[in-house]
């Protein structure tokens, strides 16, 4: 490229890059109303309960929406009135007996307890998971993720056996500390 063509070449940039100034005044500051706080839930004011139930594949989590966050006995409320017909229809049972009566679950900092009214060596390990999970994902206060929540199962008689809740939804007893 020849020193003419160069020249030419950043008259015509610079005339392009100040054109589209032209005929713009300046503004000062403009009220646009309250700052964004971010994307708010679709329908407002719900929060989601995670209910376990069992799938054709395992254990599987639905989502139900609840206007106020769903602490431990809503949870098991929810667990014990079983599947929706919806969810029914893809599949989802619940090994959770309905024998078993009402479940009566309190939450702790970072643990929940539940009372069965039938010890847990009556009910399928599928259950046990189902009670668990249901618990440990429920509205737990201390900031715990699920995985790490206590739910301790306390049973007629004996003493509690305490699970936590693994990712893919089934539980697991926590081993005391060696000491």
């Amino acid at each position: 490229m020849t020193g003419r063509s160069s020249a030419l070449l950043a008259l015509c940039l610079g005339a392009v890059c100040t054109l589209p100034g032209c005929g713009i005044a300046p503004t000062g500051l403009v009220r646009a109303g309250e700052p964004a706080t971010g994307i708010r839930e679709p329908g407002g004011g719900y929060t989601t309960a995670r209910i376990f139930f069992l799938s054709p594949v395992g254990i599987q989590a639905v989502s139900r929406h609840e206007r106020t966050p769903a602490g431990p006995q809503r949870a098991m409320d929810l667990l014990l009135a079983g599947p929706t017909p919806a969810e029914r229809a893809r599949g989802l049972i619940t090994e959770v007996p309905d024998t078993v009566g009402p479940l009566h679950a309190a939450a702790a900092t970072g643990a929940v307890d539940v009372d069965l009214p039938v010890p847990v060596a009556e009910l399928q390990p599928a259950a046990v998971s189902q009670i668990a999970c249901t618990a440990a994902h429920s509205a737990v206060p201390g900031g715990r993720p699920p995985t790490e929540i206590d739910v301790r199962l306390h049973e007629p008689g004996g003493l509690p056996w305490t699970l936590h809740c693994s990712d893919s939804g089934n539980a697991f007893p926590v081993l005391p500390a060696a000491g």
